[in-house]
């Protein structure tokens, strides 16, 4: 029986954007796309995190961007003729309640995981409609879908990412150009690590008693949405760690 060559690396030769690829999902996104024949182009603030991501994955292009700087994502993206975007970059910052949350971690969450976002497609879409094909593909969360306390501010970003896809939908669809977003539960990544303000041990202790999801996991989930024939446009994709029953329930061994 043959192998269909295809169907082994069905995404040969299509540039592939990246961002928040120094780590985590955008790095496992990165390594999944390129197993399926695409070229990555790395996106993210630690220019040493892709240097290194890049020569494993035979020498991607990668640029050392911050997505809230406009000017620069605009100059930087809008020239490529991208096939494939997954508008990832995101954080979490703190885990105040929402009225006395700080402004230096309202502004990290609304100028990464909103403007950050919005500046990126702003870059990249125009170019996608132009050609008549591609995907855009948001990182979003549950957390766009419930609310939980102590994370207000972060959830009402991601509750802006859902309405930013819905908005592309509306705004960019039905001229060849796919837009979807995938929205995870509890993955084990930095995430918290950040959020947690480099608390370590805290971090750990989230993820103890079930088995959260996996960045390899989400990147999974994601080549399955890119991959779809051209006719076909998985909109809206949630995963969720099968211990996870909500936003604010898990069940822990």
């Amino acid at each position: 029986m043959q192998t269909d060559a295809h169907s082994l690396r069905p995404l040969a030769g299509r540039l592939a954007l990246v961002t928040g690829a120094s780590a985590g999902i955008g790095a496992a996104v990165a390594r999944a796309l390129f197993a399926a024949g695409a070229r990555p182009f790395l996106v993210a603030r630690r220019q040493d995190r892709l240097a290194a991501l890049s020569a494993e994955l035979g020498g991607a292009p990668f640029a050392a961007l911050d997505v809230r700087d406009a000017a620069a994502v605009a100059e930087q993206l809008s020239v490529q003729p991208f096939d494939i975007v997954v508008n990832n970059a995101g954080l979490a910052a703190g885990v105040d309640p929402t009225h006395v949350a700080s402004a230096a971690d309202v502004d990290a969450m609304v100028d990464t995981n909103v403007k950050g976002v919005l500046n990126v497609a702003r870059a990249t879409v125009p170019g996608l409609v132009a050609r008549g094909r591609g995907d855009h593909v948001l990182l979003g969360s549950v957390a766009g879908r419930q609310v939980y306390p102590n994370g207000g501010v972060y959830c009402a970003t991601k509750h802006a990412v859902r309405a930013l896809y819905e908005g592309l939908r509306q705004d960019a669809g039905g001229k060849g150009v796919r837009f979807s977003t995938v929205d995870p539960g509890m993955v084990e990544t930095e995430f918290s690590l950040v959020r947690f303000k480099g608390d370590g041990e805290r971090a750990r202790k989230l993820y103890e008693g079930f088995e959260p999801l996996r960045p390899a996991d989400v990147a999974d989930a994601i080549l399955y949405v890119v991959t779809r024939p051209p006719h076909v446009n998985v909109g809206e994709l949630v995963l969720w760690p099968s211990a996870q029953v909500s936003t604010t329930r898990v069940e822990r061994r």
